[in-house]
């Protein structure tokens, strides 16, 4: 049986402003656990919000922040030649000391909800969302982690400079799941073995699942490379980590 949910427009308190945010939640009980939904480049879109009422509907408060917020707040763009410009143009803003801000503010916002459950919060995202779901894992204490298809996370330094995600692994105290796609020539697989090393390496609870026939993006049905035999599996993965460590 359907969770029934309830959705909202939310800001969440960062820096001394504040962060535009779809919240869905199931619409009675509680205290829930809860999820950070980390968006593409492409903002809170139909797609991200429909991750984040589907997450919901599995018994979650669900939260998806617009980490853009600093110089494009009300960023909403489809996954055209014009969309992927406007995303790529924000992300090139974006700095790794305020992404992690962004993350301890999403998590503040989330515990100080009567119908969150404080210890029993995970996050997951998709592109940049990934890379923002690995780097969330390493700098706050969530739980369980699911990253889709994260760019950069093995890069030489992390955005703005600093560590990138893969050199702060040692410091990722729950468990998280990484999904891509072999297909995928943003993330080519020397990128993922060195995630899967890493992980190894800091003894992480881990999984990394590598699809052999699905490309960046994969899990979204509004994209030319959505793939749904792959995105199948990994919402029951997600499911799955989610129930383990958050339930």
């Amino acid at each position: 049986m359907a969770i029934e949910i309830a959705t909202e427009r939310v800001r969440v308190p960062v820096d001394g402003a504040s962060m535009p945010g779809y919240l869905a939640r199931p619409a009675a009980g509680g205290p829930h656990p809860a999820v950070i939904v980390w968006m593409e480049i492409f903002g809170i879109n139909a797609h991200i919000r429909d991750v984040t009422e589907r997450v919901a509907r599995e018994g979650y408060v669900a939260l998806a922040p617009n980490f853009f917020h600093r110089s494009a707040p009300d960023i909403e763009v489809g996954y055209d030649e014009a969309g992927m410009a406007a995303g790529i143009a924000e992300l090139h803003k974006l700095r790794a000391d305020q992404m992690i801000a962004d993350a301890r503010a999403a998590l503040a916002f989330l515990r100080a909800r009567p119908d969150v459950r404080r210890d029993r919060i995970g996050a997951t995202g998709f592109c940049i969302g990934g890379h923002m779901t690995y780097l969330t894992a390493a700098e706050t204490d969530v739980a369980a982690a699911a990253s889709f298809y994260g760019g950069g996370i093995a890069a030489p330094q992390g955005p703005g400079g600093g560590p990138s995600p893969i050199q702060r692994t040692a410091k990722i105290r729950g468990r998280i799941l990484c999904l891509f796609g072999a297909k995928d020539a943003l993330i080519p697989k020397p990128q993922v073995d060195a995630i899967r090393k890493a992980l190894a390496d800091a003894g992480t609870r881990s999984e990394v699942v590598v699809y052999p026939d699905a490309d960046h993006g994969f899990f979204c049905d509004q994209r030319a490379t959505h793939h749904e035999p792959s995105a199948r599996d990994a919402w029951e993965r997600v499911k799955r980590l989610f129930a383990e460590e958050l339930k």
